[in-house]
């Protein structure tokens, strides 16, 4: 998990959790002293994780627009780092065979997908349990092309078709929940509509 500290005389600092070994990295400034210099040897102190460099991740906002590929299909997203897995809006789904078949909403084209299983999610709550089923999908999130699985569920109750979770965000993204749709979609293998 990254963190994301904006100070008030300098850059944003990126400190990932987790790692063995604690660096502080902070993008156009260092200085001997100051705030940077306590942020990092409090982390130090406590005992967290590392800090990587940003420079091959992607800040993304609390919102972001996604396309889903190949179709091309843009989409907007949430992103939760509360969520472990993500999820994509799946109207009138139908499971067979191993094949899961499911319309996107009308606003967003009404395609008809048909995905092969990878694996199903069983999802509790104190009234009940479900069972949902995951495929791979590939989005464009910002300049990136992404790989993950989303679990499907008919998200029409919610204002969001896409939930983008930590499967999805871990290796590649770092969340600044104070913004909005910073990196739109601009991958080169977007088709056009």
């Amino acid at each position: 998990m990254i963190l994301l500290f904006r100070l008030q005389e300098g850059g944003p600092v990126m400190i990932e959790l987790g790692s063995p070994i604690l660096r502080c990295v902070t993008k156009g400034f260092f200085q001997s002293g100051g705030p940077v210099v306590l942020v990092f040897w409090a982390l130090l102190l406590i005992g967290y994780a590392g800090v990587h460099a940003a420079d091959d991740k992607t800040i993304v906002g609390e919102v972001e627009d996604v396309i889903l590929m190949p179709w091309g299909i843009k989409l907007p997203a949430r992103i939760d780092t509360g969520a472990a897995t993500s999820s994509l809006d799946a109207r009138d789904l139908k499971v067979e065979g191993g094949l899961a078949e499911f319309k996107l909403s009308k606003k967003y084209g009404g395609m008809t997908l048909r995905l092969p299983i990878v694996d199903w999610l069983t999802i509790r709550s104190s009234e009940a349990s479900e069972e949902r089923p995951i495929v791979e999908v590939e989005f464009c999130i910002g300049p990136k092309r992404v790989r993950t699985r989303v679990n499907l569920n008919d998200r029409s109750a919610v204002r969001y078709p896409v939930l983008i979770g930590r499967n999805t965000l871990k290796e590649n993204f770092i969340v600044d929940c104070m913004q909005e749709r910073c990196s739109p979609p601009v991958c080169p293998e977007v088709p056009k509509r």
